[in-house]
């Protein structure tokens, strides 16, 4: 977009009664951001959903001069600006009704054809969570996927680092402006996530610092993603709210589950049995689930492996496979007294070992 496109529409933006789903509409009727600027005020309160509410403080002459302020701060820290109708802005987002009109965006990455996830949780994260977390990260890094979160404390931080860690792209959504970090102890993180990744906002660097734009922000934590993981929880938390928003998306949603004396479990174990997230119990539920696929160079190589080691349960899906031939997964799961989510993941675990490989038509046979 060009400079005084940009403009009109932060100028747009700066209005306080327009949030993004008003802004787009009146951005559709008239064609620009510019357009809904200089229209008059009659003809824009006849389209649908607009009232005088909504316009009163439209036409005043300070959201084209804050609008101006913020183009400065923007080329002097040379920040990307993506606008939702744009090729640059993040694909998944253009289907979120209420996705931000402007995106605005530092550092280094890459979102086209990538698999996306997002992983949110509890600030006061424990051991176990941490572990899960890091795990998790560590045995998805074959499918190469974009780690979102928040770069907020506890399971936040955990997975922006796990990330970094296995050399994959991440990013943080955050809650103010890009002229600052928080909290300010995360700072050291700050080059690491730049240079794998960087940070995403639809605040502006005037924006006061408030906790309902971390209620906000989750909106895009959400719609970036094909997937929100949710690793802990309370009873009630803001992670609870970023499930919620990707199941109002239609996207798919994954709890950890804990167990029911456990203060920081009680949220996902609830979205679980209220059918909101799948529940996931190994790391390898996520890529069978979404059905991810490996790259071809990722893919364990046709031919049977000498000396791989399988567990109990392994070893008895492969039995049953070597004597019956191909079958299908719920018939496997029957055969070999196991429910079907844990027998997903144990042939998927069994695939990335190379002793089976997968058919069309949920079919698995022995390599």
């Amino acid at each position: 977009m060009t400079e005084n496109d940009l403009l009109y529409t932060l100028a747009l933006q700066h209005v306080p009664n327009i949030g993004d789903i008003t802004a787009k509409r009146l951005i559709s009727n008239c064609g620009s951001a510019e357009a809904v600027l200089k229209e008059k005020k009659q003809n824009l309160l006849k389209i649908n959903g607009i009232g005088h509410v909504v316009l009163s403080d439209l036409f005043e002459a300070h959201h084209l001069l804050a609008a101006e302020k913020e183009i400065d701060f923007i080329k002097s820290n040379k920040i990307k600006v993506s606008y939702f109708k744009d090729g640059s802005y993040p694909e998944k987002l253009k289907h979120c009704i209420d996705g931000p009109i402007l995106l605005f965006q530092m550092g280094n990455n890459n979102l086209k054809q990538q698999h996306i996830i997002s992983i949110v949780g509890a600030r006061k994260i424990t051991t176990n969570g941490i572990a899960f977390c890091e795990d998790l990260v560590e045995t998805l890094k074959p499918y190469n996927p974009i780690i979102i979160s928040g770069f907020a404390y506890g399971t936040d931080i955990t997975a922006h680092k796990a990330a970094i860690k296995n050399n994959l792209q991440t990013i943080g959504c955050l809650a103010h402006g890009l002229n600052q970090v928080y909290p300010k102890v995360h700072e050291k993180y700050k080059n690491d996530i730049l240079k794998n990744g960087g940070f995403f906002t639809d605040f502006w660097s005037s924006d006061k610092f408030e906790r309902t734009n971390f209620l906000k922000r989750n909106r895009v934590i959400a719609g970036l993603s094909e997937a929100t993981i949710v690793i802990e929880s309370a009873e009630k938390g803001g992670s609870l709210v970023t499930a919620d928003i990707a199941n109002s998306y239609n996207r798919d949603v994954f709890a950890v589950p804990g167990r029911t004396t456990d203060s920081q479990s009680i949220g996902c174990n609830n979205l679980i049995k209220h059918q909101k997230a799948h529940m996931l119990t190994t790391p390898l539920d996520v890529p069978y689930i979404l059905n991810w696929e490996l790259e071809a160079d990722e893919k364990p190589a046709v031919q049977k492996r000498l000396f791989v080691e399988l567990d109990a349960t392994e070893k008895t899906v492969y039995s049953y496979l070597k004597e019956n031939n191909k079958q299908q997964l719920d018939i496997i799961a029957v055969n070999c007294n196991m429910p079907t989510f844990k027998i997903a993941s144990v042939l998927l675990t069994m695939e990335l070992k190379g002793v089976i490989r997968p058919l069309p038509g949920k079919l698995f046979e022995v390599v």
